[in-house]
């Protein structure tokens, strides 16, 4: 098996499956299926993470990916009957301009419609480029006749309901994967080529190890709870920042040194640097400014656990992502070799 392939392919069916942090169950079933498909015997905490022991014995390392996802959710029905949003985790308004999306009754309905500044048109419009953009400023346009507050009610929408954000999820000839939610979906497909590599016994564990897919990374307490208790140490595998005076690029696995969290353990570090450079593989070193991960929402809850970072480089993070089945195979290979014999 092409197990950098079969982890792209995973991607691509993880990031069409639309899982908002809080809205998760769909995401949580398919991996439960491919895990068990593999042979494995996962199982879900009471919160919802999907946790799958690979095997090995000693001590115990968690690597732990999220898939929840960005998104929104109904805020209130305007009296035109479109939706004013309230954004579900961190991004800037601009990023969902003009991007389609599904709304999720909670009767089990979907209804599409469109993220629009108030007042779009360019010709009606003089500051419909300059105008700020945030929630009172925003509205989802249903792709329905609606023309009051009572008529989107007499749909089944309602306050509180799910937006799902299209992923437009596209992977090119050339290599790179374009999507939504690559973070962290990439690295979440990632997990499910080791586990493959695993199960096939293309590796022998050194230690005992387990996968973590966490639902509520981007709210911030993903990993706070249910990590099991004789854990030693723990990796987040997320996405790799692509920016200005960051080495890390699409092509790359990125190992993270320090981001607005502070420094990681220094041995996890620079064993992932030496194993990166014996296995020459393409990777960089760096920091991330504006970053947090679940391993250190896993430190604030009071475990006591070495903790790292590493991910494959996403380009325009919390946008709509790329990044490189180069970036994939380096990421998976830095793993294999993290945790092999």
């Amino acid at each position: 098996m092409d197990y950098t392939q079969y982890s792209v392919s995973q991607i691509m069916n993880l990031c069409r499956i639309p899982s908002p942090s809080g809205f998760t169950a769909v995401a949580q079933e398919y991996l439960l299926k491919e895990l068990r498909t593999l042979g494995f015997e996962p199982y879900l905490s009471n919160k919802g993470s999907v946790l799958v022991c690979l095997g090995g014995e000693g001590e115990h390392l968690v690597l732990a990916a999220h898939v929840d996802t960005l998104g929104a959710m109904v805020r209130a029905i305007k009296g035109n009957g479109r939706l004013r949003f309230t954004k579900i985790g961190g991004y800037p308004e601009n990023n969902i301009e003009n991007e389609n999306v599904t709304i999720h009754t909670r009767d089990g309905k979907t209804y599409s419609g469109t993220v629009y500044i108030n007042g779009p048109a360019a010709h009606v419009y003089r500051d419909s480029g300059s105008s700020k953009r945030d929630d009172s400023t925003m509205e989802v346009v249903l792709d329905e006749v609606v023309k009051s507050k009572e008529d989107t009610q007499k749909l089944g929408i309602s306050v509180g309901d799910f937006i799902s954000l299209d992923p437009r999820a596209v992977h090119t000839e050339s290599g790179f994967i374009k999507s939504r939610h690559l973070d962290d979906k990439a690295s979440a497909g990632i997990l499910l080529g080791l586990a493959a590599m695993v199960k096939d016994k293309e590796l022998v564990l050194k230690r005992k190890v387990t996968l973590l897919f966490t639902m509520y990374e981007e709210v911030g307490h993903g990993a706070t709870s249910g990590i099991p208790s004789d854990t030693t140490e723990m990796i987040s595998v997320d996405m790799g920042a692509v920016g200005d005076d960051l080495e890390t690029d699409e092509y790359k696995v990125s190992i993270c040194a320090k981001d607005s969290g502070g420094p990681y353990d220094y041995q996890v570090t620079t064993e992932l640097i030496r194993l990166a450079k014996e296995k020459n593989l393409n990777y960089a070193v760096d920091i991330y400014p504006f970053y947090g991960s679940d391993v250190e929402g896993a430190l604030s809850a009071g475990y006591d656990i070495k903790h790292g970072l590493i991910g494959p480089g996403v380009f325009a993070s919390h946008g709509y992502e790329r990044t490189h089945t180069q970036g994939v195979e380096n990421t998976l290979k830095l793993i294999a070799a993290y945790i092999a014999e």
